[in-house]
């Protein structure tokens, strides 16, 4: 054999050799072996065993049902199946929803969601093991499945390719919007600016630390997006008397303090008059005149409900004044989210009911972390239509934003009216997202690849669904399903938010089945493990006396704008289903 011959086979050995090595040295870990939430540990560089304890499987990969599982799954209907007997069959319903059925199943569907929550919680962007720092170190948020591990083949494991398609091409490719499609389950504007409100009371990211880290260390629902998240701008917006927050009369009406009256960080342009800077809990929300709406009711509400309590205990002073008021608020939240919010969200015809007492016989833990997941879920730009239609005028973006002016110009009824009548986007089925807000999903999409978030069916087959095996199925639109190939490779490789913003919708519905399924259980989860939900505080004397207890259990989103306004406009989670309800309402507080 000639030299060069030589030396060509020594190359070739070499180059084995190294494919060899680089093989053996995967992380077996990568291929995510166990199946069922069974959990993989690492032996050595290149053997592993699946942890099945308490998952119902066994086997190497914990793929082998145990006889109890068998039958479960053998009953258990699908999650479409579900979903269709829940939004059909309306006299079936009709007699539930006034039977103490409706108690029987609203406790089946909490115990079922929140279960699929781990509780406590699990790993963190720093740790894909079980620790005491996971658990303990609030400043994080908490996540379902563990960061994909560092030394894997592919972003996503062992699928895909080795660099993951432009965030920037993504975003304007698929989701873009082309031309406005509305909801067709008729969610207004009222909704989605709700949804804004309502969840980023516990969705603040510390994008100094990183967006693993938030600054929201209640983790669940405490109104800190109207007294502030912590104690300093909480002190700021008091009034100090009678247990109320400062406000400021325009015409005679409650209106939120000037950041001069209560001065808290705020951000607005530079350029912005000083009258015009709005004081709210939450140092964003003097971006959309949609905000400052809820900003208000729930201002004249804590201050209406101060009036209330003082009247029946004249010797409380005002901080149990202020304290007690703000768990009246809290109740009222929750009550307002799952029985109207959650109810448009889901379509059931079930009637959702907020009822502590269903789950005090179970085992329940009062305590909640907020999942990376869920925060990543939650980015639902695609509501927010083309432009806002006020009492006959069309306000572009360019003039909606920042502008605090609108609220006092054409007044809270009016707006209220305006909100609830328009119709909301549908976020599901990819390219529906504003331009003005597109960068937003952009940074979702680098945010989940800076933590290593597993694939979308990765989530899928943790929340008990199956996994999809072609993008034909999983969109059921062919350009989509071909373009996303393309940039993909693999099935196993789509990202998590790219996975629940393009999946194909449910037939009339706002998303696939993927954000219902993995939303439902973060949401109810949340809501029901709020310390006032607990039997330790679930009772008059928390909301002092059964008069603020009545609060409470009679709280809706027509109570909330009806008892804080001059006259009773038109307000809903969705648009006018019939004509009656698309008349215009007569003035009136009475409910």
């Amino acid at each position: 054999m000639s030299l060069w011959g030589v030396i060509l086979l020594l190359l070739l050995l070499l180059l084995l050799h190294l494919q060899t090595s680089t093989c053996a040295a995967v992380n077996p870990c990568c291929y995510y072996p166990c199946q069922n939430s069974g959990v993989c540990v690492r032996f050595g560089t290149d053997r592993y065993e699946c942890d099945c304890t308490r998952t119902g499987y066994y086997g190497e990969n914990c793929t082998i049902p145990e006889l109890w599982t068998r039958v479960h799954l053998l009953l258990k209907p699908s999650p479409d199946t579900l979903h269709y007997i829940l939004t059909h069959f309306h006299w079936f319903w009709n007699i539930v929803n006034n039977s103490f059925l409706r108690s029987t199943l609203m406790k089946l569907v909490l115990t079922v969601r929140s279960s699929l929550v781990p509780s406590p919680p699990t790993f963190n962007s720093k740790y894909g093991y079980l620790n005491w720092e996971a658990y303990y170190n609030i400043s994080y948020y908490t996540r379902i499945l563990p960061p994909v591990p560092e030394d894997c083949p592919t972003p996503m494991g062992t699928k895909g390719k080795l660099v993951l398609p432009d965030a920037k091409l993504l975003a304007e490719r698929f989701l873009l919007r082309r031309t406005f499609r509305p909801d067709p389950q008729g969610s207004s504007l009222m909704f989605a600016f709700f949804a804004q409100h309502f969840t980023h009371q516990f969705f603040k990211t510390y994008h100094g630390m990183g967006p693993a880290f938030t600054k929201a260390l209640a983790h669940g629902v405490d109104a800190g997006n109207i007294y502030g998240d912590n104690l300093d701008r909480q002190l700021q917006l008091r009034l100090h008397e009678d247990g109320k927050l400062k406000y400021q009369l325009i015409n005679g009406e409650v209106y939120l303090p000037t950041v001069s009256q209560a001065p808290v960080l705020m951000h607005y342009p530079k350029d912005l008059p000083d009258d015009r800077r709005l004081a709210i809990g939450h140092e964003v929300f003097g971006l959309l005149p949609g905000l400052t709406v809820y900003a208000t009711l729930w201002l004249r509400e804590h201050n209406r409900v101060c009036d209330i309590l003082k009247e029946e205990h004249p010797t409380w002073g005002d901080e149990q004044l202020f304290q007690t008021a703000r768990l009246i608020i809290i109740g009222e939240v929750i009550r307002i989210v799952i029985e109207e919010y959650v109810q448009q969200l889901s379509g059931y015809l079930l009637h959702l009911k907020f009822d502590p007492t269903l789950i005090f016989s179970e085992q329940f833990q009062y305590s909640n972390r907020i999942a990376l997941e869920f925060n990543q879920l939650y980015h639902w730009h695609p509501l927010m239509p083309d432009s806002f239609l006020i009492d006959g005028d069309e306000i572009p973006y360019s003039q909606f934003l920042h502008n605090t002016s609108i609220l006092m110009h054409y007044g809270l009824e009016k707006l209220i009216d305006a909100f609830s009548r328009q119709q909301a986007g549908q976020i599901g089925g990819g390219w529906n997202i504003n331009q003005v807000v597109l960068n937003v999903a952009k940074q979702v999409i680098l945010e989940s690849r800076e933590l290593r978030t597993q694939s979308f069916n990765e989530y899928r087959k943790k929340f008990n669904l199956k996994p999809y095996t072609s993008f034909d199925e999983f969109t059921g639109d062919k350009e989509m399903a071909r373009g996303l190939e393309e940039l993909y490779g693999d099935i196993d490789a789509l990202e998590f938010y790219p996975g629940l913003m393009l999946e194909m919708p449910r037939p009339g519905g706002i998303f696939g089945e993927s954000m219902v399924e993995m939303g439902a259980p973060f949401s109810l989860k949340g809501l029901m493990g709020n310390p006032i939900c607990s039997p330790e505080y679930w009772k008059p004397s928390t909301f002092g006396g059964q008069v603020g207890f009545d609060i409470v259990n009679s709280a809706s989103l027509e109570r909330l704008v009806c008892l804080n306004t001059k006259w009773c406009p038109y307000v809903a989670f969705h648009v006018p289903r019939t004509e009656e309800e698309a008349k215009p309402r007569k003035p009136s507080t009475e409910l």
